[in-house]
C-alpha cells in the first residue's frame, strides 16, 4: 500500500512514468482485457459532459508531453485515461457520438433487448423494435469501425438498409413459422433475428475493409500494407463478440419468463414484465459487454504466411524472417 501511494504521489518521476497510450491492464490475457473493457464500458461514462471529456484528453495529452500539473496523482491519470478511451476513437482520436460509444451499450442495449423480448408477438411491434435495434447497431458499428478505412454515405445507407431488412425478414419469417410452436420457442425469435442481422450489419458497415483491406503494422507500429484476410478475421471476431453479448439475456430470460408465468401473481402484474426484462438485460449486459469485447484482443494479429501472396512476399523481401506476425485494429 505504501509503495502504491508513493507511486501515485510521484507520477512525474522519470522512473515512474505511465504509458497512457496503452490500456492499464495486460491485453494479451482475457483477464486483462476484461478489466480494461469493464473499466471503459462503465455506463456512467456516457453522461460525461464535453468539459469533462476535454479535460481528460488534455491531461492525457499533457502527461505524454511531460507537462501535467504539479502534484498530479497516478489515480487521476488512470481516471483521465479511462474517460479518454471511452469517448475518443483509438485510431483517429476523434470524439465519438454518445450513442455509438461502448459505454452506452448497457443503457441502450438493455432498453432495446428488453423491449424485443417483451414485444415479439405482433408484426408492428416486431418491425419497430427490430428497426430500432438495427439503427442502434448500425451507429455503434460505424462509430467503432477501423477509422483507417473510409466509407461513403451511400455505403452507410446501403449497409443500414440491408442489415435492417435482414433482421426484419428473419424475425417475421420465424414469427410465422413458430405460431404453432410452444411459447418458449417463439421467445427465441428476437435472438435469432439479432444474430442474423449482426452477421450482415457489421460486414456491410465495414465493407471497405473487406474490399480493399485493412492496414496492418509491425510490432513497432510501422505500416506494412493492407490485407483483406486480416479484415475478414477482424470482422468475424467482432461478429462473434457482439452475438456473445446478447446470449445470456436473450437466451436465458425466455426460460425465466416461461417459468415465472406459471405463477398467478406474476401473470397478474403483466405491466411489470417489460420492466423486469429490461432490468434483467441491463444486469447481464454490465458484464457481457466487457466479456464480449474481451474475447479477442483489439490489437489483433495474423501470421505473415497467412496473408495475401503479394503482401506476404513484399514483407519477406523487405524484412526476411524478421516479422512473423502483423497487427491491426479489429474494431469493437
Amino acid at each position: 500500500m505504501a509503495e502504491t501511494e508513493a507511486m501515485s504521489n510521484d507520477s512525474s518521476s522519470p522512473s515512474n512514468r505511465l504509458d497512457l497510450g496503452v490500456p492499464r491492464w495486460d491485453q494479451s490475457t482475457f483477464t486483462g482485457r476484461f478489466k480494461h473493457f469493464l473499466n471503459i464500458t462503465d455506463m456512467r461514462l456516457s453522461v460525461c459532459n464535453d468539459k469533462q471529456l476535454e479535460d481528460a484528453k488534455g491531461l492525457v495529452t499533457n502527461y505524454k508531453l511531460g507537462l501535467e500539473p504539479p502534484g498530479t496523482t497516478e489515480e487521476q491519470l488512470w481516471h483521465a485515461q479511462k474517460v479518454y478511451m471511452s469517448a475518443f476513437h483509438p485510431d483517429s482520436g476523434e470524439k465519438q457520438n454518445v450513442i455509438g460509444r461502448m459505454s452506452f451499450q448497457v443503457p441502450g442495449g438493455m432498453i432495446l433487448t428488453g423491449c424485443m423480448l417483451q414485444f415479439y408477438k405482433t408484426i408492428p411491434a416486431v418491425v419497430f423494435w427490430q428497426w430500432a435495434n438495427q439503427s442502434f447497431n448500425a451507429l455503434v458499428n460505424y462509430t467503432n469501425r477501423n477509422a483507417a478505412s473510409a466509407i461513403t454515405n451511400k455505403q452507410i445507407g446501403m449497409s443500414y438498409v440491408t442489415a435492417t431488412s435482414s433482421a426484419l425478414v428473419a424475425a417475421l419469417s420465424l414469427n410465422s413459422l413458430t405460431k404453432k410452436a410452444p411459447p418458449l420457442v417463439a421467445r427465441y425469435v428476437p435472438f435469432v433475428a439479432v444474430a442474423a442481422a449482426n452477421c450482415v450489419n457489421i460486414p456491410m458497415m465495414r465493407q471497405q475493409e473487406v474490399l480493399h483491406g485493412i492496414t496492418v503494422y509491425n510490432e513497432q507500429g510501422q505500416e506494412l500494407g493492407k490485407s483483406k484476410k486480416a479484415a475478414k478475421k477482424g470482422i468475424s471476431q467482432v461478429v462473434l463478440s457482439r452475438i456473445s453479448m446478447t446470449v445470456p439475456g436473450m437466451c436465458g430470460l425466455p426460460i425465466v419468463m416461461e417459468r415465472l408465468l406459471r405463477y398467478n401473481w406474476f401473470r397478474q402484474v403483466a405491466w411489470s414484465h417489460a420492466i423486469f426484462q429490461t432490468a434483467a438485460c441491463g444486469a447481464f449486459l454490465i458484464f457481457m459487454v466487457p466479456f464480449g469485447c474481451s474475447l479477442f484482443p483489439q490489437k489483433a494479429s495474423i501470421a505473415v504466411h497467412k496473408l495475401e501472396p503479394e503482401l506476404r512476399d513484399e514483407i519477406y523481401s523487405k524484412y526476411g524472417d524478421g516479422i512473423q506476425k502483423v497487427y491491426f485494429n479489429k474494431g469493437l
